[in-house]
């Protein structure tokens, strides 16, 4: 009986890995950031693990080049960043959304 709708569909779901987007990520760093909003120094180390995390995801092609690179512009301003900065930073919006530093030069 071919119409019993109780049947199990043959084959699977999608079996490609879920890959991050660069919203996903740079949220992720904003969320570290604002976890350590009043201990600079603990957030900034929390970035450089996070810069580990690319680095490996980019080599398994996880983060493209221009992700990569603006997750290392904004990584660079924060890890730069005095206390007043880090606020400033951490309070700026357009900061955080992709494609940020692309019309930029870096200082």
């Amino acid at each position: 009986m071919g119409w019993w709708p109780f049947k199990r569909r043959s084959g699977s779901f999608d079996n490609e890995p879920h890959i991050r987007g660069s919203r996903l990520w740079i949220q992720d760093l904003r969320e570290i950031c604002e976890m350590c909003f009043d201990n600079r120094a603990e957030g900034q180390r929390r970035i450089r693990q996070m810069q580990v995390e690319w680095q490996d995801a980019h080599a398994e092609g996880e983060v493209d080049d221009a992700l990569l690179q603006g997750l290392d512009r904004r990584a660079f301003r924060l890890l730069r960043a005095d206390d007043s900065e880090w606020l400033g930073w951490l309070d700026d919006d357009d900061f955080w959304k992709p494609g940020w530093g692309s019309d930029h030069t870096e200082e």
